[in-house]
């Protein structure tokens, strides 16, 4: 979450969200997300503690738990009709096996270090639908963008190298 990112800046563990843009568009769980990884940054410091970090983009996948979370949320109004339009945007998306591997992975190997994105791609919401509509054809799936005047936004770079380097092979979102 961070406007002012060149779009040729790749992704990765260097970069952190831009907490007034957070603030500024009531974006709180981004926000809470950074300020918490933060405290465990300065906490583990403080305390000389040898902290790694996973740090996740929108999980899909497989649910636990009986009710709906956030990431399961935002496939779901495309599936039961609560969207009639998608938008002209981007998001990243992992699967919710890659990142309990990615935790494992950075637990098990002694010269794990630092922060870990985990992420496998980045998809534009038309990308999604379509492929929720290969799927799920008897869903109410939409298929116009909400601004279809305006360019198509493009998907940024990212690397999630530090995970492939300990063993990492990601999972394609189309399965």
């Amino acid at each position: 979450m961070d406007p002012n990112r060149h779009p040729d800046t790749v992704v990765d563990e260097s970069c952190w969200s831009d907490l007034e843009f957070c603030k500024n568009t009531k974006n709180w769980y981004c926000y809470g997300k950074a300020v918490a990884e933060q405290a465990a940054w300065d906490e583990a410091k403080e305390r000389g503690v040898d902290l790694v970090v996973v740090t996740p983009v929108l999980v899909l996948g497989s649910l636990l738990q009986p009710t709906l979370n956030a990431s399961i949320i935002h496939i779901l109004k495309y599936l039961n009709g609560a969207t009639k339009n998608y938008t002209n945007s981007i998001q990243a998306y992992v699967d919710v096996k890659d990142v309990a591997l990615a935790h494992i992975l950075v637990f098990e190997n002694p010269s794990a270090s630092g922060r870990y994105l985990c992420a496998e791609s980045v998809l534009h919401r038309g990308e999604l639908v379509e492929i929720l509509a290969k799927f799920f054809p008897e869903y109410p799936i939409p298929t116009k963008c909400k601004d279809e005047s305006k360019p198509r936004v493009k998907p940024y770079k990212f690397s999630n190298q530090k995970l492939k380097d300990l063993g990492l092979e990601f999972t394609p979102v189309k399965q």
